[in-house]
């Protein structure tokens, strides 16, 4: 029973910004459909690194019962019943479908955040109220026309509300893709229908607790007392209730924020017990985040290393990691794949099948405000110069096109992508060829 009583006191405030949420439909997905439209209406799933678990699928696969996040081999009979189309997951694909995606929402809105890969949130206050549908209408039109993926366009007064006008928009075929909170009096009647789970930032504690208080809708969480939200839930549940009551707390990011620790990591294809196989994956990883690290002008002081067994498996387990400071914040590949090899020679055992390494970059600070140590000998001007060079190669040939000996050719900790789609629009020999 709910011991909560509503603030009724809380007045209704003008709406005086307006944001969008632009949604690929189920994304991965629609990227595999795009250059196979035999695929179109038909179930479809997309699996996770080394093909373990499902983690995008289509409308059709939802309706036969395939579980996100589910192992696929749980559904092996369902598969086969059903003809369901696997793949095994294809970022560099998708990574390139969603560039494509985000530069037509940076031409077509004027303040774009890229939320995520398949996200963006667009400031449209000012416009005049029909406005933003209009525009919601023509961005959903432009992409599927340009690009060939369906979206959903939630608008509203904040960016919470504008979250929940897109879930609308995606579950309600009344709403055509466009669901637009804005410029209703009361949304109560549409929130009542939608559970609190649904709402962006409450988490599945948080979902419990507002559970156990009779606190079920999202209708009934905009109504509960704002002083026992902010008791219970700190400030971003605060801020939450705000934004469903049309109060914008959360402003647009047009610029992503630095990441303050950055990690690379995979499970190897099959379990490696050699340490040069190991050496080559972990130096891998290593390259992969120093890149990264220079992608957002940053430099790091530390680098933690990790290995780890398949706690799954019989055999013997064993798991550990180590960190090592740097004497100078570095974004250079060589001194990070160094430094990262002298923390796995540390933590490195014969006699153990090893599923996974990674590396952690840690101690981010930007690159503008490196200091250098006294008796650093090594020329990081040369080598600063000599990475834009790698960069400029990998990024129009293709990552990995110039890499460290240290990282080997032959791969045996590859990843399992046995249902791995071409790379229709990044790789010359996968580009389609029409006969005419």
């Amino acid at each position: 029973m709910n011991s909560i009583k509503p603030n009724k006191a809380f007045p209704e405030t003008a709406l005086n910004k307006v944001f969008a949420l632009v949604d690929c439909n189920n994304f991965y997905a629609s990227c595999e459909r795009l250059f196979n439209p035999k695929l179109e209406k038909k179930p479809l799933i997309v699996l996770s690194n080394n093909d373990g678990c499902v983690i995008a699928r289509s409308n059709e696969a939802k309706s036969i019962g395939i579980k996100m996040g589910a192992p696929a081999f749980e559904f092996k009979d369902i598969i086969a019943r059903y003809g369901v189309h696997v793949f095994s997951s294809n970022y560099a694909l998708y990574g390139d479908i969603s560039n494509r995606i985000m530069s037509i929402l940076f031409d077509m809105a004027p303040d774009v955040e890229v939320y995520s890969v398949d996200e963006a949130f667009l400031d449209l206050s000012g416009m005049k109220p029909d406005a933003p549908g209009l525009l919601a209408k023509k961005i959903r039109k432009t992409i599927k026309q340009w690009v060939g993926i369906p979206v959903s366009v939630g608008i509203g007064p904040t960016k919470t509300l504008a979250k929940v006008a897109n879930h609308l928009a995606k579950k309600n075929p009344a709403y055509a893709n466009v669901a637009n909170l804005c410029f209703s009096e009361n949304n109560d009647d549409v929130l009542k229908k939608i559970p609190v789970s649904e709402v962006w930032g409450i988490g599945m504690a948080y979902s419990d607790l507002l559970s156990k208080n009779g606190i079920q809708t999202v209708c009934d969480f905009k109504n509960t007392d704002e002083h026992w939200v902010r008791k219970q839930m700190n400030i971003v549940g605060h801020k939450t209730l705000l934004e469903l009551r049309g109060i914008s707390c959360i402003p647009l990011e047009s610029m992503m924020p630095d990441k303050k620790n950055i990690c690379v990591s995979r499970s190897f294809g099959s379990p490696l017990e050699l340490y040069e196989d190991i050496e080559q994956a972990t130096s891998t990883f290593a390259a992969r985040a120093a890149e990264k690290l220079r992608q957002q002008q940053s430099c790091a002081r530390g680098v933690l290393v990790f290995v780890m067994t398949n706690r799954f498996s019989p055999g013997p387990k064993y798991v550990n990691s180590t960190v090592i400071q740097l004497p100078v914040a570095t974004n250079i590949t060589a001194e990070i794949i160094r430094y990262t090899l002298k923390g796995l020679k540390k933590i490195y055992r014969k006699g153990y099948q090893y599923k996974k390494s990674g590396v952690i970059l840690t101690d981010i600070i930007p690159a503008s405000q490196l200091q250098y140590a006294i008796w650093d000998n090594i020329n990081r001007e040369k080598l600063t110069q000599l990475m834009e060079v790698v960069d400029n190669i990998n990024g129009k040939i293709g990552q990995g096109a110039l890499k460290f000996a240290v990282q080997g050719t032959k791969r045996r900790w590859k990843m399992h992508q046995e249902r791995l789609s071409p790379l229709y629009t990044s790789k010359w020999n996968d580009i389609l060829t029409i006969k005419i």
